[in-house]
């Protein structure tokens, strides 16, 4: 009870009075001493995102203070407008980020002739909220589009996979016994792709032409007689795993860390890759007794990875380096 209470005086009087003083003595708005005070990457992207969206912070609002008192007040139309504002600069559809920067500054009376840097800073922060939704809308409409054995294209895509993965070994035909080689369930791996749809097969394609020696170093642990597992399923179960933090938001903060303006496609699959890589020794680590522990020990493994994803200051790294099986 007495915590509840406290928690509701902080929140809605000392928490405003304790900004309102600070307003007061720096002569800047919790948004500017984020900007300017924070370093950049993960840390201060993060707050300046959760300031934008904390309708309840009276800082929000770009005033003075806003004292909690019931009825309504004189700068409750101006409340309004400015929780628009602020809520349309993460919407990029709905208008331009510079002018989002520009609509910011201008309702918390910021003067952009004597605040250019805070300016800069801000933009690049707004970018790269803005470019982390635009990258969750890009990954969902290469899930949702379905491998299409029809489709040159994706064929294509397959059949380098392929080549890379087994560059000495000429694939017999389209639909053939080799893709277990690989990690396929079927005859056909057009079958194990309905999950994922081609962004689990983009994902692996990406693995095996940009960081070929460990992808080909996974797949030959892949096939150890006693720790051995199924390369390409276990790949497009890491592609959900990537797609679930990615939409969860856990992956905010790493993309901000390796993402200076707006995070691509290519710095997802680099997500993958890591985790693939990682996973493997994860994997090797535990020995398992057979494929049946495989659900407890990726449990254990996503737990590790958001574990880590949790340091704003920190970024998960690729290590390019080939490994030997230790039995």
């Amino acid at each position: 009870m007495l915590y509840q209470l406290w928690s509701i005086l902080y929140t809605h009087l000392l928490r405003g009075c304790y900004k309102w003083l600070l307003n007061q003595y720096t002569g800047q708005c919790e948004l500017q001493r984020i900007c300017l005070n924070i370093l950049p990457g993960g840390q201060r992207t993060i707050k300046v995102d959760l300031h934008v969206w904390d309708v309840d912070s009276p800082a929000l609002l770009g005033l003075d203070l806003v004292w909690p008192l019931p009825g309504p007040t004189p700068h409750k139309q101006n409340q309004r407008q400015r929780h628009t504002i602020l809520h349309s600069a993460m919407e990029v559809e709905k208008m331009s980020v510079e002018k989002a920067v520009e609509d910011i500054m201008e309702c918390k009376k910021i003067y952009p002739s004597t605040n250019t840097k805070f300016r800069e800073l801000l933009l690049a922060c707004l970018l790269q909220i803005t470019g982390y939704r635009q990258l969750l809308k890009d990954v969902e409409a290469k899930r949702k589009q379905a491998y299409d054995s029809h489709n040159l294209a994706n064929e294509e895509i397959l059949f380098q996979l392929w080549s890379l993965l087994m560059p000495t070994v000429p694939l017999s035909a389209r639909i053939s016994k080799q893709w277990g080689d690989v990690g396929f369930q079927g005859n056909d791996p057009q079958t194990d792709f309905r999950g994922m749809g081609m962004f689990g097969l983009l994902n692996l394609q990406y693995f095996a032409s940009q960081h070929q020696n460990v992808a080909r170093s996974v797949l030959s642990h892949s096939h150890h007689p006693q720790y051995g597992f199924s390369f390409a399923i276990v790949g497009i179960d890491l592609t959900e795993m990537v797609y679930t933090f990615l939409r969860k938001g856990t992956l905010k903060c790493h993309m901000y860390n390796v993402a200076p303006a707006t995070p691509s496609l290519r710095d997802i699959h680099e997500v993958f890759c890591i985790l693939f890589s990682d996973f493997d020794k994860f994997w090797r680590q535990a020995k398992p007794r057979d494929i049946m522990e495989f659900s407890a020990i990726r449990e254990k493994f996503r737990v590790h990875v958001e574990k880590c994803l949790e340091n704003p200051g920190q970024a998960l790294v690729m290590h390019n380096t080939v490994t030997q099986f230790e039995s």
